[in-house]
């Protein structure tokens, strides 16, 4: 098992930045490729960004493209999602995943936190 616990989340205003922090535990959280994804109320999970066990290789979805960076530090079991020039329709929770590869579909991935909330005020 993985354990997977976001932190990072609160309201921020239109074209402001966040941090948002995923700390792993458990199974070899190198080996895995890191992800994540958001849900906005009644909207369905949408994939943000992925990362490979590397690092080497990241993949974003068009709706954060140029605006969100994700990043990995194995050496402290953590992902990270600098999200810059925000904007209302980036209000979600946001949910950290690990799986064994890298993709946009929500099942390719195993272990998945609790979720972090991100509100865009504008």
């Amino acid at each position: 098992q993985m354990q997977l616990v976001e932190s990072g989340g609160g309201v921020v205003q239109t074209g402001g930045s966040l941090r948002l922090s995923c700390a792993a535990s458990g199974r070899a959280y190198s080996n895995y490729a890191m992800g994540w994804f958001r849900q906005a109320p009644g909207k369905e999970r949408e994939f943000v960004a992925g990362i490979t066990w590397g690092g080497s290789t990241t993949y974003y979805g068009d709706s954060v493209k140029g605006r969100f960076t994700i990043s990995r530090d194995n050496a402290k079991n953590t992902v990270y999602l600098q999200m810059n020039s925000l904007k209302p329709e980036d209000t979600a929770v946001y949910y950290c995943a690990a799986g064994p590869v890298l993709g946009r579909q929500g099942d390719l991935w195993h272990y998945w936190g609790q979720g972090t909330r991100v509100t865009v005020s504008s």
